[in-house]
């Protein structure tokens, strides 16, 4: 690449066209998102209809889960090779398709191969590709503003389970799904239209380096082999999101078990999730400041405090005071990981390593969500799985205070 060329496409970071592409990234996301939510509301009625077990019913949950994880080193991959445009095209088919698939459905393995579809090129093609993609446009506010990314996500959890529950009360939740699928999908492939533009290569560091963060990726991020960093955010990832996934999956069902009705854990739901929108933007801009590492430990431990706080109250105004702080405290902990990334591995490998690591969380989501319903149907309530939810979160502690002591260790 000439010096002037390079000079122009390096003026494109944190540029206008940057922040414009942020915005249609986030509408994306949440149109391509909106499955791991509606899912959720739907789960008391689809376990009626089907006569299933709560752990039964939270199945396709768990496919769509694993699906999103696998299908997130694929579509990452593709991104890194192809672009993002035909990524998303892809993902908008999917999501079309899964809807519809799940909606027609006679039983519930049909329902939840849906689901899975939905998963692996679905929400797979909008997670971690577009989270890559975003940290190659944004240099002195990455943090931010994949922070402001990965908050579609949780403006898809606050706006489609109330949409879905009105939904499934006035017309069906077969209806409703088949309506979701549409509206998604033509969404999709229409604003994949603007990101036809591949990222500008990166051609500069920071200034001025954030404390606990390496300045230059090198060869061996922590101090550790690549494959072996790799591993250890990995199994950070599935802790901290089998203990994440307990009240985002059951407090609906929980809420219906309590005898205060689908429509308040529904709105429970929302409220946690849009209180996650604030907590991504906030830790976005904590991690511009300490790092990414840094702000993973500080999520951890406030996610563990609130998930300590559900075993003594089971109060209506208490739960939703609860819900609206334990999205305050979570909702920071997945991008942070796609911040270390960038910080600890170099730049042509985000696409592959962010999807590798987000796939770790998603299986933690839907290994969580499982497990959540099984831990129910085995003591007729959802207590031990609130404890089983503290448990999987002290082991990302963990493994994110020995990733920061191996950081401040390397410095030495």
């Amino acid at each position: 690449m000439s010096t002037t060329a390079a000079a122009a496409d390096a003026s494109l970071i944190d540029s206008r066209t940057a922040a414009w592409r942020l915005l249609v990234t986030v509408l994306i996301v949440t149109l391509g998102n909106s499955s791991m939510y509606a899912v959720s509301v739907v789960l008391p009625a689809v376990q009626t209809e089907f006569g299933i077990t709560r752990a039964n019913a939270s199945l396709p949950y768990t496919a769509m889960m694993i699906c999103l994880g696998l299908g997130g080193l694929w579509t990452g991959r593709w991104a890194d090779r192809w672009g993002i445009t035909r990524v998303l095209w892809i993902g908008a088919a999917a999501v079309c398709g899964g809807f519809v698939l799940a909606a027609l459905a006679p039983n519930i393995w049909t329902f939840g191969l849906g689901h899975g579809l939905l998963g692996l090129l679905g929400g797979a093609s909008t997670f971690a590709p577009l989270m890559a993609d975003t940290s190659l446009w944004w240099q002195r506010r990455r943090g931010i503003a994949v922070a402001i990314c990965a908050s579609g996500n949780y403006v898809a959890g606050t706006v489609w389970p109330p949409l879905a529950q009105w939904g499934i009360d006035s017309i069906g939740w077969r209806p409703t799904y088949a309506a979701m699928g549409l509206f998604c999908g033509i969404g999709m492939a229409l604003l994949a239209l603007l990101m036809r533009q591949r990222p500008p290569a990166v051609t500069a560091e920071p200034s001025a380096p954030v404390v606990g963060v390496v300045k230059t990726p090198g060869e061996r991020p922590f101090g550790l082999s690549p494959g072996r960093a790799q591993m250890l955010l990995g199994v950070a990832g599935v802790a901290c999101c089998v203990a994440m996934s307990m009240p985002q999956v059951h407090i609906v069902a929980y809420c219906t078990d309590l005898g205060y009705g689908a429509a308040r854990g529904a709105e429970m739901l929302s409220l946690m999730l849009a209180s996650g929108i604030a907590s991504r933007l906030i830790s976005g801009w904590i991690c511009d400041h300490i790092g990414g590492i840094r702000t993973l430990l500080l999520g951890s431990a406030l996610q563990g405090l609130a998930l300590l706080l559900f075993l003594p109250f089971d109060g209506l105004v208490p739960l939703y005071i609860i819900s609206a702080m334990f999205g305050l405290f979570q909702g920071g902990i997945v991008p942070s990981y796609a911040i270390i990334v960038r910080e600890h591995f170099p730049a042509r490998e985000a696409g592959a390593r962010v999807g590798a690591v987000i796939m770790a969380t998603l299986l933690g989501m839907a290994l969580g969500g499982w497990l959540s319903g099984w831990i129910f149907d085995l003591t007729g309530g959802y207590r031990a799985a609130f404890v089983n939810g503290i448990g999987w979160n002290l082991l990302n502690f963990g493994v994110a205070g020995f990733l920061y002591w191996r950081t401040r260790h390397a410095e030495r």
